[in-house]
């Protein structure tokens, strides 16, 4: 999820408009990793929150989109940041990268599990202020959407900036005793631009692209996920707020008295035998916002 969402920050850039919104009205250049750990914030109450919880993160980022707005240097005209085009394209961005990049790391969807996912997420596209009847729900509605986006999608100056920051960020002195370990992050930042479709990545070509490289990615992505759910999970939330962390800590106790054995941790609840009972199961209705992961419409050759 980690390569997944920056490979989402790394593809939004490509829209010029949407793009504008983030430069002129956004703290990424101030603060950039404060951002990305408030938007990873975001995805993981959207993910893990109870509904009170999905329903308070959401309003609060109505209110800040509601309130800022942005100068088209092309044209001259003001945009709101809210949109819908632009919060649209945000959105499936976002939704793309999740299933491209957790299928290839190894996790084994069928097409309607995939369909599914995209189905569940126009949910946290209604969180935003979109009309979910207007959000791609299937896998062949978003392929749709990406060929018709795709035309009005180019690399700039600024996206290309954005992608330069992703791959080697910079860290704020609450994560000082990290930075020995910053070198660590390329490969994230590496894996998350190959992992792009093959006409984002020649629009922004900034890495090599020597031959067998989309094996290699795939190989490492697996990898990664691996030694990810290997790691203690005390570990893995030095990197996150308190907040977040008590979330996930909450998140855990629900699934708990809902039936299920968490004693191996999230990855341990795809295992089937882990699930709870069938009576619980289908008395159980998922939290909003809960994300299973697919493959991305918007690469040839598309999974599941």
């Amino acid at each position: 999820m980690w390569v997944a969402g920056v490979r989402a920050l790394m593809l939004q850039a490509l829209h010029p408009l949407a793009l504008q919104g983030v430069w002129q009205r956004s703290d990424f250049r101030v603060d950039p990793t404060g951002r990305l750990l408030r938007t990873a914030d975001y995805v993981a109450v959207t993910t893990y929150g109870s509904p009170e919880e999905v329903e308070q993160a959401a309003a609060r980022v109505r209110r800040v989109h509601a309130a800022l707005s942005f100068t088209d240097p092309a044209t001259g005209r003001r945009h709101r940041v809210d949109q819908a085009d632009l919060l649209l394209w945000v959105h499936c961005a976002e939704v793309v990268s999740y299933l491209e990049v957790v299928t290839r790391a190894g996790l084994r969807l069928s097409r309607a599990e995939a369909d599914r996912y995209i189905a569940e997420q126009t949910r946290t596209a209604a969180l935003v202020g979109l009309d979910p009847a207007q959000v791609p729900a299937s896998v062949e509605q978003m392929r749709r959407y990406l060929t018709a986006v795709r035309p009005h999608l180019h690399a700039g100056p600024e996206a290309r900036a954005v992608v330069r920051y992703l791959l080697w960020p910079a860290l704020p002195d609450r994560l000082a005793w990290l930075r020995p370990l910053r070198p660590l992050w390329l490969p994230v930042g590496a894996l998350a631009y190959y992992t792009l479709p093959d006409w984002a990545r020649r629009a922004y070509r900034l890495l090599p692209e020597p031959p067998g490289t989309q094996t290699a990615a795939t190989t490492a992505l697996g990898l990664l996920r691996t030694a990810l759910n290997a790691l203690p999970t005390t570990v893995y939330n030095l990197v996150f707020d308190e907040a977040t962390v008590a979330r996930a800590e909450a998140a855990n106790r629900r699934l708990a008295d809902a039936g299920y054995d968490v004693s191996r941790g999230l990855p341990g609840l795809r295992d089937p035998a882990s699930w709870p009972p069938a009576k619980v199961r289908a008395a159980w209705t998922p939290p909003t916002g809960s994300r299973p992961v697919a493959a991305d419409p918007s690469q040839d050759g598309t999974r599941g």
